[in-house]
């Protein structure tokens, strides 16, 4: 019995990791479609490098709070050099403010 179950068990392990091959990826949100601007390459090689652009996109913070985030971030270890600390805060504090409209929400295996 206890190998009976063993065996199911990878099966079903099997099965899930190595699935359907016709899955959709989800949809997600490139570098690109971080907004046009000075810091725009900046937020790219410097976000985008450990986290999906959505991440950022589907934020609306104020300016505080994107300091906050950015400061965090360093910590964690992005590399950020200090004359571009202010400049990315206020990209982002502009792009990404509570005034602007909610981001669009991409669905899994909805597309763009």
């Amino acid at each position: 019995m206890y190998k009976l179950s063993l065996v199911a068990l990878l099966v079903i392990a099997a099965s899930l990791m190595f699935g359907s091959n016709n899955r959709q990826e989800p949809a997600t949100t490139t570098a690109a479609d971080l907004p046009a601007g000075p810091m725009q390459e900046k937020a790219r090689t410097a976000c985008t490098v450990c986290h999906d652009a959505q991440i950022i996109t589907q934020q609306r913070l104020s300016k505080d709070a994107w300091t906050k985030e950015v400061d965090k971030m360093v910590r964690w270890g992005t590399q950020l050099d200090a004359g571009d600390r202010e400049p990315l805060i206020e990209y982002l504090s502009t792009s990404f403010s509570p005034e602007k409209p909610p981001a669009r929400q991409i669905r899994p295996g909805k597309g763009k």
